[in-house]
Formats: C-alpha cells, structure tokens, sequence
C-alpha cells in the first residue's frame, strides 16, 4: 500500500485533530470521448479556523475537488480516496447523510450567486426555509435569524430586505447574501468558489474583508477557491496551487508568495498586475492547459514549463518537502524558479 506523504498543510496540531482530512482524493468524470482525470491524489489537512486558499487555472480541477468533498459531482462523476470530517468518513455518503452535513457543518458559496438564488422566491423565504428544513425553527424566528444574519453580512435595513427579490439586488449584495445563506446553521467549514468574479475591484476587497471577519465572528475554516492570486495575499494563511488536477506546490501564502518554487507559481504571480512595477505588458503564460481526456506522461505543466528536461516527461515529480511548511512537485533545482 502507498503511504501518503505528510504534505506542508499538515501542520503537528492539524495532524492530531484536523478538522478536515482529505487523503489521495481522485475524482474522474465518464464521457462519450473517455474518461476525464479532474483531480489526480490530492491530500490536505483544514484545521479549525484556518485559511486556505486554492489557486489555479480555470480547469486545474479546484472546484471539482470541492465538488467532491461535498458529493456535488455530476452523475458521471466519481470520487475516490478519503474525506474525514471531524475523523467521519463523509466521501460517498448517501445523499441522505450528505445533506444532513451540507449547511449544518460545511457550506459552499458558488461562483454566480444570481444562479444560486431562486428569482420568483423572496431572499427572506429563501433564507427561512434554510433554518426551517435543517434547524426546526418556525417561521417568525427563521425569519428573525435571517434578519441577523443579513445584518452580520452588512446588510442595512436587513427586515424590509427580507421582502425583496434577488433581481433587486447588486451583484456585491447578492454575494453577501449567498454568505448570509451559507452561514445560517453555523457551519464549521466555508468553501468559497470564485467569490468575487465579476465583481469590481472595491467590491472584491469588501467580500474578502467580510470573508475574514466571519471567520473572526463565527470561528469558521474558509476554503478560498480561486484563479486570481491578486485576491489571496493578505486574505489566507495557506496556499495550495493547483495545475491539471495535481497539487504543484503547498506552504503558507507569505512563502509562496515571496518565493515561489514551483514554475507555475511563478508564471501565476507573474501575470498579476502590480502597481509598484512599471508593466508594458502583463506576462502570459505560454501555451495552453492540458488535456485531461489525455494528460502527459509526467508532469502536467511540462508542456508550458520554461524549466522542463529529460525527467519532467517521463514520471509525475512526487510532492516533496523542502522546508518545515512547503512542499512541491518539480525536478528543477529550486534555486532556478526564484522571480
């Protein structure tokens, strides 16, 4: 049997008691054209009230990956491996058990909150129904917990909100109220996918704001899904990027940050814009993503990787850790992939 490697998320205490414990997690989806590997081995710890953010291209297999964690997969899909919740093997459950733990002790805000909304439902019906089917609450105080929740979000006047529709709403308000939503049983753990997309840049920083005062108020882990890493500095205590399904590199967000070690990291951090730099042109990556019908023989990113020779095309680099609280997967020196 494979042991699995001690990744840098798992720090002593996480090991001990982590609130979240995934371990080799593989999800494939069954197509007309083949089968599609979305996320290959992944394994990480989430301790309470921690922050870790997942970086990567659109299609690196990040929201898959929560999908999974919550049985949300298509019905082509498959998850393999392990997720413990609180040390309960919750991957697989029946859709029964698994709805008992969605909201009540993980919950998930999705991408566009306007598709995650019921339009011809009033938010404060939408809102009750949440304490009313997991929490028993009668109307008037599924109503009065909606009312508090919305003002916990920063929402004003949040009881004559109550009775408007989501059409009425901004696109920023929407997403506070699909955090309202997802915070009314208290859960122990947040996944954000994609948080601030289409959002403007004030916006943004008030939803990331927002997102690290509930973890502050309510003591909740969040998962931060995201492609944009200008959002992630400042906002998580960890980072775990991602590229066709693997983990690339792991550590905490100032470390990766401050020096990458992995060659897609650096090309990520690279075509952020920077106001303290002169910029003609933001930095691409070269190449385009690839197949996961038909991924390579080694690494994933071998095809784009400025850094790549003999080893990269022949075998996967193994997650290895190279200090205290990183790991990474790459053949290069490390010395090399320094910005």
């Amino acid at each position: 049997m494979r042991s699995t490697p001690r990744t840098a998320d798992m720090t002593d205490g996480a090991m001990n008691t982590p609130l979240l414990a995934v371990r080799d997690l593989s999800v494939a989806f069954n197509t007309p054209d083949g089968t599609v590997n979305a996320v290959n081995e992944i394994s990480f710890d989430l301790a309470a009230k921690d922050t870790l953010a997942i970086v990567g291209e659109s299609g690196s297999g990040k929201t898959q990956l929560a999908f999974a964690i919550l049985g949300l997969l298509a019905r082509n899909g498959t998850a393999s491996g392990s997720v413990r919740l609180e040390g309960e093997e919750i991957l697989n459950l029946p859709e029964r058990q698994l709805n008992r733990i969605r909201s009540e002790r993980i919950s998930m805000i999705f991408q566009d909150p306007m598709t995650s909304l019921n339009p011809y439902l009033r938010i404060g019906t939408q809102m009750a129904e949440v304490l009313q089917l997991h929490k028993g609450n009668t109307r008037s105080e599924a109503y009065d917990e909606a009312a508090r929740m919305l003002d916990a979000v920063r929402i004003s006047d949040a009881k004559s909100r109550l009775r408007m529709y989501p059409h009425e709403f901004s696109g920023g308000m929407r997403q506070r109220i699909m955090i309202a939503m997802s915070l009314l049983c208290r859960p122990k753990i947040l996944i954000a996918d994609e948080p601030t997309t289409a959002l403007d840049v004030t916006v943004q920083a008030q939803i990331m704001d927002l997102l690290a005062d509930i973890r502050e108020d309510f003591g909740t882990a969040v998962v931060l899904i995201t492609h944009d890493l200008g959002i992630v500095a400042g906002a998580t205590e960890r980072t775990m990027v991602m590229y066709g399904g693997r983990v690339m590199e792991t550590g905490p967000t100032d470390k990766v940050f401050a020096a990458p070690s992995h060659p897609y990291t650096l090309g990520l951090l690279a075509a952020v814009p920077r106001l303290d730099v002169e910029q003609e042109a933001l930095s691409t990556i070269p190449g385009e993503p690839p197949d996961l019908l038909n991924l390579p023989k080694g690494c994933p990113f071998s095809r784009r990787c400025p850094l790549v020779h003999e080893p990269c095309l022949e075998r996967m680099p193994p997650l290895e850790r190279f200090d205290t609280d990183r790991l990474r997967a790459c053949y290069a020196n490390r010395e090399t992939v320094q910005p």
